[in-house]
């Protein structure tokens, strides 16, 4: 769950103000009276907020709305642990938590298990929002979420590097291949890696490969199963002969994103496929490429590829209490004002479109640009109800691939016989 996640260990929050919301009171306004039906004190549960600048965020709502008091829940730094404690609660039918921060790709699970509540779209000003990140928020034709933070891959490379050699980032996959595979070697360095361990990431790296290629994995919200294509063998044979070609090494089959990271800012790599928190720890002052690098959107076959949508979306529980006070604070944490603080105090993206056009939040992150152009180009994960056997099976399969045991031709029917598996038993 890196892309929910403060900056330095993956990323976790984002927003927009309502102006004129219905039962929302800007801090320092008088708070709704809290016998209102629906109203009351709430917990928000959330991955650890490591940077802690969520806390200070709340403290504005919490002194103007004191009937109405959030307390966050933090739950463990990993994405499969988070998931499971709140699926146990959600499960057990527990009212413990109110406002849930889930990772985008959980939603459509969540809503299919009937563990968050639809939302009312006109509550929320989802017409400010960078297009692609509302699609994550749906599930059958209805919101069941609001987009928080939003996140896609970025290629960082080494910008002193490739001038030393004359040539410019690369655009499409030869041209990764090639710098990766005749430039790294000359500077001691190994060529390209993503995040390729056997878990979210890999899904995530697998899912972008086939995206770019054109091909997909899922349609219909799970139902039908589409990764049975010229396309998809095209985005696995990319990274399985990335291995067999030696440009993606072997080391990078166990690295998740701070492996990864870690690789990049020690001068191990000349390319890295990874999110948009590494920015600011590559910049910081004791790393080994700080002022040394830069980022440009993934590449694909023919130019521009297609990155995966990370990020965070905020439900509301299906069993909470006060649903109307949890509705209220989703508005109040996707304001523009807050946003704005959770992009500056924890460099975390945001999802209203016009931070990514200021002019001073671009000088301070420099990489805004980018990022907007690979999030409005960007699609997200596989919707399904089922999603943890989505992954959990893609996993297993690219996993064969990159480790050369199964060639794409071979392993993309595999795929398609357990995903339609799955889909049956939905």
């Amino acid at each position: 769950m890196r892309w929910m996640h403060a900056a330095g260990r993956g990323l976790l929050v984002a927003a927009v103000v309502v102006a004129g919301y219905a039962g929302f009171a800007a801090p320092g306004t008088a708070s709704p009276p809290a016998a209102d039906e629906g109203r009351g004190p709430m917990t928000l549960v959330t991955a650890g907020d490591l940077t802690g600048y969520l806390d200070p965020l709340l403290a504005d709502w919490n002194r103007s709305r004191p009937d109405e008091r959030v307390t966050v829940v933090e739950l463990p730094d990993s994405a499969d642990e988070t998931r499971a404690q709140m699926t146990s609660e959600l499960r057990s039918g527990s009212d413990r938590f109110d406002v849930l921060n889930i990772d985008v790709a959980w939603t459509s699970e969540f809503a299919a298990a009937g563990w968050i509540s639809p939302l009312q779209r006109d509550r929320f000003p989802l017409d400010a929002f960078l297009p692609p990140v509302v699609d994550t928020a749906t599930f059958d034709g209805r919101l069941y979420a609001v987009p928080y933070v939003t996140n896609a891959g970025l290629l960082y490379y080494r910008k002193d590097v490739l001038e030393k050699e004359g040539v410019s980032p690369p655009r499409t996959w030869a041209e990764l291949a090639e710098q990766a595979r005749t430039i790294a070697p000359k500077h001691g360095m190994q060529g390209y890696a993503g995040q390729f361990l056997p878990y979210e990431g890999l899904t995530v790296n697998a899912t972008e490969a086939v995206h770019s290629a054109g091909g997909s994995i899922l349609a219909d919200d799970g139902a039908r199963v589409t990764v049975d294509s010229a396309a998809a063998r095209s985005g696995l044979e990319f990274l399985a002969d990335g291995v067999r070609d030696g440009w993606i090494s072997r080391d990078s089959l166990g690295y998740k994103e701070e492996e990864s990271r870690l690789a990049f800012q020690e001068g191990r790599l000349l390319f890295l496929r990874n999110w948009p928190y590494v920015h600011s720890l590559a910049s910081a002052p004791g790393s080994k490429v700080a002022g040394r690098f830069g980022a440009v959107p993934l590449p694909g076959p023919t130019g521009a590829g297609t990155s995966v949508l990370g990020g965070s979306n905020l439900a509301v529980s299906s069993h909470s209490r006060h649903p109307e006070s949890a509705a209220d604070l989703i508005a109040y944490l996707t304001s523009e004002r807050v946003q704005r603080q959770v992009l500056t105090r924890g460099s975390l993206p945001p999802v209203r479109a016009a931070l990514y056009e200021d002019p001073d939040l671009i000088k301070a992150f420099p990489y805004l640009p980018t990022l907007r152009q690979s999030v409005l180009a960007a699609e997200p994960r596989p919707k399904s109800a089922r999603y943890d056997q989505v992954s959990l099976a893609v996993q297993a399969v690219v996993q064969d691939v990159m480790a050369l045991r199964q060639t794409p031709r071979e392993a993309v029917p595999r795929l398609t016989r357990e995903l339609e598996a799955i889909a049956r038993t939905g």
